[in-house]
């Protein structure tokens, strides 16, 4: 059986509680997350610190969404903890009639990525991803699937006690991985205990592998994530493309930091599966020497917080892509070396965490993968869609 569609127009109106803003006044901010998140105190502020001029405030109930990122599901309702709470311009609130509607089912039905589809179809922006608004008439129009007032609550009630048990495996995988992190660096202290500190230049010099580029050849790139996350793969280039850019070799087992994010932990030690990719000259990587120093051991120093702010210090600048690791630099940071036999015990610990750490992502995944499937269970696909 389907549910027969209505106009959220006809089961909700805009809400406008505007305040001037009083430079005097301290305000609590809301945000929102992607994904139906919900709402969330983003600052607090002072009305002098506040650009704008008036703010809109919320009360328990309300309907809100955000008009930047409703493309990505970011719907939801105010929650009692949030009563009073203030938002901008950018961040619509709605009263959905409570004999008609259940604001949460309404909540629901946008966490479905074919819903997310019809609403970014109708976005509008300079930049697609970070500027596309959906604006509140587009939203008032959208026509949506609304059972009767109890099977929706019905609905809701489901689904709120799913999300509490996902939120609940979420937070022990968390709690998890901060205790198995802990324990790391409980180990590397251990390690480096008195240890004496030498250059990158003596232990793991830079190392540059020039590739001659063939117009008739591809080269696959090597990407480097942020905050110790690894490597990734990028597309190919074709040789005819590449014109003046330089590509160096990068082997399995290098020390490969991203010049631009190193100081926000882009380093990783090169995989076997990255064989024969390239990099830019923005990527450096680094061999260590011989029964000298591990490529594990000196990644694990360079995510500690002692590393990341020598990777800060050799990257000057500003913020983003303003902030470059200067080959110098690097070069001249020094770093622990305890006994070789030392580092081998904690490269074992670590490639035991890293196994765990694999298992537990498999299951963060299949986790992250639950509400989409059980949205789509719920409302069952002739029923959710236009």
């Amino acid at each position: 059986m389907e549910w027969p569609l209505s106009p959220i127009c006809e089961i909700a109106r805009p809400i406008n509680r505007k305040v001037i803003v009083d430079p005097e006044k301290s305000y609590r901010l809301l945000g929102m997350r992607s994904r139906i998140g919900g709402p969330f105190i983003r600052e607090t502020k002072l009305g002098t610190e506040i650009s704008a001029s008036t703010l809109n405030r919320v009360e328990v109930g309300d309907f809100i969404y955000s008009r930047l990122f409703a493309w990505q599901g970011s719907f939801g309702v105010i929650p009692q903890q949030f009563d009073g709470a203030f938002v901008s311009g950018e961040f619509p609130i709605f009263e959905v009639d409570p004999a008609r509607a259940d604001a949460r089912f309404l909540v629901f039905w946008f966490g479905l990525p074919e819903s997310q589809k019809i609403v970014e179809a109708d976005c509008f922006g300079s930049t697609p991803g970070t500027r596309n608004r959906y604006k509140e008439a587009y939203f008032l129009n959208l026509s949506v699937p609304l059972p009767p007032l109890d099977e929706q609550r019905r609905i809701v009630t489901r689904l709120d006690r799913i999300a509490e048990l996902i939120e609940k495996r979420r937070q022990a995988i968390a709690a998890s991985e901060a205790e198995l992190q802990a324990l790391l660096s409980k180990a590397f202290k251990r390690a480096i205990h008195r240890t004496p500190l030498r250059s990158m230049a003596e232990v793991a010099p830079l190392v540059r592998r020039p590739v001659e580029i063939e117009p008739d050849k591809s080269y696959p790139e090597l990407g480097v994530r942020s905050f110790g996350r690894g490597t990734f793969h990028k597309p190919a280039l074709d040789g005819a493309q590449v014109g003046t850019k330089k590509l160096f070799h990068i082997e399995p087992g290098d020390l490969v930091f991203n010049i631009v994010f190193a100081w926000e932990g882009a380093v990783a030690v090169v995989q076997s599966d990255d064989k024969g990719r390239v990099g830019s000259h923005r990527f450096l990587t680094c061999v260590t020497a011989p029964n000298t120093v591990t490529a594990d051991f000196l990644q694990f120093y360079f995510l500690t917080h002692d590393g990341l702010q020598q990777l800060g210090e050799a990257s000057p600048g500003g913020a983003g892509r303003n902030r470059t690791l200067g080959l110098k630099k690097l070069e001249a940071i020094k770093v622990p070396v305890p006994p070789i036999g030392v580092q081998h015990w904690f490269d074992h610990l670590l490639a035991k965490a890293y196994r765990v750490r694999r298992i537990r992502d498999g299951t963060a995944q299949d986790i992250d993968a639950l509400p989409s499937a059980m949205l789509r269970e719920v409302f069952g696909g002739g029923n959710a869609m236009l």
